[in-house]
């Protein structure tokens, strides 16, 4: 098992690591842009659930193997804290590092979001919960299980150094697991494949229920929320 290293400050200022750090923004802007802007476009243009949930996990499949493939060189590509944990715990990089990927990720997120609600004229930006029926349990059940899915496609497409003919293919099959987990877990957890948007929703929700609706502060959406498959809470409220 590879060591965990924790790294030093020092990385802070180290050139190649601000590199890495501008690309991760970059990328995981435009990633959750275009991820996002795509359930809003859904919601807005498509009218049956079925297309618009296939709509958004293909436009999540594009943007995931083109922005892998366009950091890859720098940063790798991580656009997901999932992600960013799995290089650390396989000793890609170190703990310090991650934590600075962290806050880039999630930084990179909240002006996305909050650029896509100013440029749609305030359009609400999509909220993660569960599908009807859906319980607590459930959802992080699957939620693991396509979770470990991505993590196992990144590790054996990029990481792994036995990777033989699959080199250079790495970031079109993490797109098409992306697009696939989404088409199959999406009406029932949101098919997250992140904690960070666990952790947005939680926070989205506790400011809904005290202020207006406000700009999504974190990763990427729920594609039934805005029309795609909506479960019997979305459609009450």
């Amino acid at each position: 098992m590879a060591k965990i290293a924790f790294g030093t400050t020092r990385e802070a200022t180290d050139t190649g690591c601000l590199k890495s750090l501008v690309a991760e923004f970059i990328c995981s802007f435009l990633f959750v842009f275009t991820g996002v802007g795509a359930a809003m476009t859904a919601d807005r243009m498509v009218g049956s659930p079925l297309l618009g949930l296939l709509v958004v996990a293909v436009a999540h499949a594009l943007v995931t193997a083109v922005m892998i493939s366009a950091g890859l060189s720098n940063s790798a590509g991580n656009l997901s804290p999932a992600v960013t944990l799995g290089l650390v715990v396989s000793g890609h990089i170190t703990v310090f590092r991650s934590i600075l990927y962290w806050i880039v990720q999630l930084l990179a997120s909240s002006l996305a979001c909050i650029l896509l609600k100013y440029l749609t004229g305030g359009l609400d930006i999509p909220v993660q919960t569960l599908g009807s029926g859906v319980s607590p349990v459930q959802g992080v059940i699957m939620e693991m299980v396509i979770t470990f899915s991505l993590l196992f496609v990144v590790y054996a497409t990029i990481l792994d150094p036995k990777k033989g003919s699959l080199d250079g293919l790495g970031p079109l099959l993490i797109g098409l697991v992306v697009g696939a987990n989404i088409l199959a877990a999406a009406p029932f957890s949101g098919a997250s494949m992140n904690p960070a948007r666990f952790v947005k929703s939680k926070m989205w929700e506790m400011r809904i229920s005290n202020t207006s609706k406000l700009p999504d502060l974190f990763l990427i959406n729920k594609p039934w929320k805005y029309g795609i498959v909506r479960d019997d809470a979305s459609v009450a409220g």
